[in-house]
């Protein structure tokens, strides 16, 4: 048995990442900024990415809960709103640049923040998983806008990579996902897939890293390596 922590777990991707986690008889941790429950998993209230001692804070919580190793942390955050350029030369600049900042605080800073707080609990054979965009992908960036977003998810991509390269003589590995056009609150609803589907595709992504794929490529939830 597992014992598995999931960033933002209490509704859409991982939610569903949580409860596939709890069906393969892993022991299950999920991290909420608000209290609930969840069946066969239990929920560690009051963290929030941006605030920094709420973060630093979880290794403690962890092992006062009897938690001394975490074999697989999956940091799932997101937030969306799309600027196009418009928006950054018009009227609403200001309000503009004020969401880019806030999709970089919650889509790069705080997973980097959480991740880092919980290097501690990390060991050989762990794996940390971030949940990010095939928006970040510079490469694959056809049509422009999404300021905020593609930015964001690009931060987050490097700041991964980094950490695979810093934890990789730890035997700590990292690996970067997309989950593919998810139908969540975050995409209102539309999509492809459903969080059910999504969330065995990253399972099935996250168990096939090894030491030698840590941090080596942008992979979709359904296996295809997507470009950086």
């Amino acid at each position: 048995m597992r014992t598995v922590l999931v960033i933002g777990g209490t509704r859409g991707i991982g939610r569903a990442l949580v409860d596939a986690y709890v069906a393969a008889g892993d022991q299950v941790w999920a991290t909420s900024r608000a209290e609930l429950a969840i069946p066969g998993a239990t929920v560690l209230p009051g963290v929030d990415l941006l605030d920094d001692a709420s973060c630093l804070g979880l290794p403690d919580r962890l092992r006062g809960a009897g938690v001394t190793r975490l074999d697989i942390v999956v940091v799932n955050a997101g937030a969306l709103s799309r600027e196009h350029l418009p928006d950054l030369v018009g009227a609403g600049r200001a309000d503009a640049f004020e969401r880019i900042q806030q999709q970089l605080e919650v889509n790069a800073i705080g997973p980097l923040r959480v991740a880092t707080a919980l290097i501690q609990l990390l060991g050989e054979g762990s794996r940390l998983a971030v949940i990010t965009s095939r928006r970040g992908s510079v490469g694959d960036n056809s049509t422009g806008g999404s300021y905020g977003y593609r930015i964001s998810k690009a931060a987050a991509n490097m700041a991964f990579v980094n950490l695979a390269r810093d934890l990789s003589p730890d035997g700590v590995m990292v690996v970067v996902l997309h989950p593919g056009f998810v139908r969540t609150d975050l995409t209102g609803g539309r999509g492809d897939i459903t969080p059910d589907v999504a969330a065995r595709g990253l399972v099935a992504r996250i168990d096939e890293v090894t030491p030698e794929t840590s941090g080596a490529a942008f992979l979709h939830a359904n296996g295809e390596v997507l470009p950086w």
